[in-house]
């Protein structure tokens, strides 16, 4: 979600109100900003290497580097920016609501990824969209279909893919479309609030005026053994 009140700021960077650390740290990286093996699969758009969205993502973590002083984030490789389309099956997240309904919740990541791939090799809803940017924030870019009929065009695919995954994961609806950059390790001192909003909304419109519509490859199957590399395993049609 775009954070455009101090509250909802701190909230979500600052962890006013939260008990605990920054989500996934255990699991997804270390206290030192290494990534951790948290295998899984996914169904993904990659950035295309040397594209006009690749240069100016590097330029929008560069920024976001800049303001980060003290090592509150960590940052994934640039080859591996990507916008997620479907979230599949990963590791730390072996319960019904997010894994095939068919296969035991015991089964490999492995095993997942075989019994999803041919699933996914019928599947015949893909079509052509396009997205822009809404918002940046600390972890990267939320985006939305550039118009109204590409953001119904992704919701429709979303709710299609539920079929051959077997899965209708929480927050399916609502889930917020993103490109990320990096992820928190801890928590941001209050003080930074303020500056970290100026700047994101200079780098929003930065942003916007180098890159009115994303570039974005096809949607691909893909499993990942980290945050560092999405490796493609079938093209969806």
């Amino acid at each position: 979600m775009p954070y455009k009140t101090l509250p909802e700021f701190h909230r979500a960077f600052c962890g006013e109100g939260q008990d605990a650390s920054p989500a996934m740290l255990g699991t997804r990286f270390d206290r030192r900003g290494n990534f951790l093996q948290e295998p899984g699969n996914t169904i993904v758009c990659h950035v295309p290497d040397g594209s006009r969205t690749q240069t100016a993502m590097v330029k929008v973590r560069d920024r976001l580097q800049a303001l980060d002083a003290g090592g509150h984030f960590t940052w994934t490789p640039v080859s591996s920016y990507h916008m997620t389309l479907f979230n599949g099956v990963i590791e730390s997240q072996r319960a019904r609501e997010h894994w095939p309904a068919d296969l035991p919740l015991d089964a490999s990541i492995h095993e997942a990824t075989d019994y999803l791939a041919p699933r996914l090799s019928e599947f015949r809803g893909m079509a052509p969209f396009s997205v822009k940017l809404e918002s940046v924030t600390p972890l990267g870019l939320l985006v939305t279909g550039a118009s109204a009929d590409d953001e119904a065009t992704i919701r429709r695919i979303r709710d299609e893919l539920t079929i051959p995954f077997g899965f209708r994961k929480p927050g399916h609806d609502g889930y917020p479309l993103h490109l990320t950059l990096g992820y928190i390790l801890r928590w941001l001192p209050r003080e930074l609030a303020p500056v970290y909003m100026r700047e994101l909304e200079d780098i929003g419109e930065t942003f916007r005026r180098d890159v009115p519509v994303l570039e974005l490859g096809p949607a691909e199957f893909c499993t990942f053994r980290d945050m560092n590399h999405f490796e493609p395993v079938l093209r969806l049609s």
